[in-house]
């Protein structure tokens, strides 16, 4: 499997920064006019979550790392300008998420990323 997709994008940069204690390295490898969509039990397929630019994205991600739980990259496969990786977030409760991601590169930062994303009920 390939670390690299593009020009300066590293999937260790990737699992560092999901794996971080703040938001700040993941926040990093997004371009400045990212688009995020997430899906899960709030916000269906027809009515995603959507978050655009760098500030929106900032507020989500500081949101998830002031939780207590820790981070954990699965998998990640990188074909061209297209990465896909699994994470799992625990909470100490032992309490579980699962999220899997698509996303589209640019110029080696994230440009799109769609996140379908389920929890322990």
């Amino acid at each position: 499997m390939s670390t690299t997709a593009g020009p300066g994008f590293d999937t260790e940069a990737l699992r560092r920064g999901i794996e971080g204690e703040t938001a700040a390295p993941l926040l990093s490898l997004y371009a400045r006019d990212a688009e995020v969509r997430v899906v899960d039990r709030y916000d269906q397929p027809s009515r995603p979550k959507v978050l655009r630019g760098r500030d929106e994205i900032a507020e989500m991600l500081d949101d998830v790392y002031s939780r207590d739980m820790t981070h954990r990259m699965e998998r990640c496969v990188v074909e061209g300008d297209q990465v896909a990786f699994s994470e799992e977030c625990t909470y100490p409760d032992g309490v579980r998420v699962l999220a899997e991601s698509m996303l589209a590169l640019r110029d080696g930062r994230i440009a799109e990323q769609t996140i379908i994303q389920v929890w322990d009920e």
